[in-house]
């Protein structure tokens, strides 16, 4: 019998992204592919001990997964934002010092004189500024922010709903491969408890040597399949433990659920509308797209903002100190000084110098004392208040196109808005459409599977008779093992389609 493999489904539409759901039934050998890689995980971690639930399993992926935590950090960096855009609300103070060397001829920068000596200068100040107005443009801008920041904790959500939905296929798949194995087994012990009988009616003479030969390859086929199955296990093992970002699969279990059969259920009835509309108000992705869309327009109104004046309010406190600065002391000398007389001349009416005549008088002699510091800081103390207004004519036209700019990202943000709806809306419709047919499957399956039950006893019975030879009997031997392996395979994707389905509903990944 050539080895065959029965994709169980195609692929998952899940929540917030796809999830594979790659089951396969395994009545044979299997070809298999590389494990798919976990979307996060920071350092592998040590499987804690006793099995794992899907909830526990869920639970741990999350905590693990580096996509997740990578979407916090953007979510904290976003928080940081917000809270700097709040702050630009106070006003602006900062305090200045500086202290310069001039060589050569310079001017003295408190002096304002023209010095050719080496001069050192201090210069001190205090300012303060306030935005008093700017088009709104600051509580626009925190306003927006809030809405990022909201948008950024659903979209911590939505990864987490990813990874959880990624872990539960991969556990179903792990189940059912579980499954598979134990069915695998049980087809090896027939086989063999079937060569046993051949064995034994061939030394009585009652059936043909060419029996035993075909009981024992399909034996050797049966054993080939439990070992495809048993790979299978070990595969998806791998592939669960890795979404859980643990060191390795050894020592890793999980808890077989008891699962009903889809016949057991409630007859599934498609309601895609309803569990949309209940979806849509749960769902991250659908509040990160509606608060993204809010953020849009509120870019509009900051670039709008640059149409209107910008008042600005500031004030400062400033002082300095220069070595150049000195103030003037006596030194107890003095110097005469002789000044001319001038006296009227009768003749011309004008006055004129007398000969020979002068008049003096002793001016005191000074030397320069240079200024103290703490002085010169004290007398160069001074004081400034302003008020700025800022009125835009033309900038060439920057204002306008940011504008246009931002309408569009306004109508780029709906327009995926809408499709993330559309997107929900589909995935919902197709996950109902699939739980409907694997539900519909699974019962024609077990009919089936009933049907060749009662044919392969039917066939075992001839067959121990010598009635029925080696090649119709394994026909039909394998025609029940097919039809047992679609009605498990049905199964379960009956249930993870289910379960997604609840899950859009708001109920939390648990079997």
């Amino acid at each position: 019998m050539k080895p065959t493999r029965t994709p169980l489904s195609r692929l998952a539409a899940a929540g917030a992204g796809a999830a594979l759901l790659a089951v396969a039934a395994l009545p044979a050998a299997a070809q298999q592919t590389p494990p798919v890689q976990p979307p996060a995980g920071s350092l592998p971690v040590a499987a804690p001990g006793g099995p794992y639930t899907l909830r526990r399993a869920v639970d741990v992926a999350q905590q693990n997964n580096l996509t997740v935590r990578q979407q916090q950090l953007t979510t904290q960096n976003t928080d940081a934002i917000l809270r700097q855009s709040r702050a630009a609300l106070l006003p602006s103070a900062n305090a200045n010092a500086t202290q310069n060397w001039n060589y050569g001829t310079s001017v003295d920068p408190l002096t304002f004189q023209f010095q050719d000596q080496t001069i050192r200068t201090n210069n001190f100040s205090v300012s303060s500024q306030l935005t008093l107005f700017s088009g709104f443009q600051l509580r626009n801008t925190i306003k927006r922010n809030v809405l990022d920041y909201e948008a950024g904790l659903n979209d911590i959500e939505k990864s987490k709903n990813d990874i959880a939905l990624n872990v539960a296929s991969s556990y179903l798949q792990l189940v059912l491969a579980q499954e598979i194995v134990q069915a695998n087994q049980a087809r090896v012990n027939s086989s063999q408890q079937q060569v046993s009988r051949t064995e034994k009616l061939l030394k009585a003479g009652s059936v043909a040597e060419s029996n035993l030969l075909d009981g024992q390859a399909q034996q050797a086929s049966d054993e080939l399949n439990v070992i495809t199955a048993q790979n299978q296990v070990a595969f998806f093992k791998l592939q669960l433990a890795q979404l859980l970002n643990l060191n390795s699969p050894t020592g890793f279990e999980i808890e077989v659920p008891v699962l009903a059969d889809p016949d057991e259920e409630t007859v599934l009835i498609g309601n895609p509308d309803g569990t949309y509309q209940t979806a849509q108000g749960l769902m991250p992705e659908v509040k990160a797209a509606e608060l993204r869309t809010q953020s849009a327009l509120r870019t509009v109104e900051i670039a709008r903002g640059t149409y209107y004046p910008r008042l600005t309010f500031g004030g400062g406190l400033f002082s300095g100190y220069s070595s150049s600065r000195a103030t003037p002391v006596l030194t107890g000398d003095s110097t005469l000084t002789p000044f001319p007389i001038f006296a009227i001349n009768p003749a011309t009416g004008k006055p004129e110098m007398v000969p020979g005549v002068f008049a003096g008088f002793y001016q005191p002699e000074t030397r320069p004392l240079p200024d103290k510091f703490i002085k010169q800081v004290r007398s160069n103390y001074g004081k400034q208040l302003q008020f700025t207004l800022s009125i835009p004519i033309l900038n060439g036209f920057q204002a306008r196109t940011n504008v246009q700019r931002s309408e569009i990202g306004v109508k780029q943000a709906e327009l995926r808005a809408e499709q993330t709806r559309l997107t929900l809306r589909q995935n919902i419709q197709q996950a109902y459409a699939d739980a409907i047919a694997a539900q519909r499957r699974y019962s024609a399956a077990k009919r089936q599977t009933q049907a060749l039950s009662t044919a392969y006893r039917n066939a075992e019975i001839r067959f121990n008779n010598g009635l029925l030879n080696g090649t119709d009997f394994n026909i039909a031997k394998n025609n029940l093992y097919g039809a047992e392996s679609s009605m498990i395979q049905a199964k379960y994707e009956f249930i993870f389609r289910r379960k997604v389905l609840e899950f859009y509903e708001g109920r939390p990944l648990d079997l």
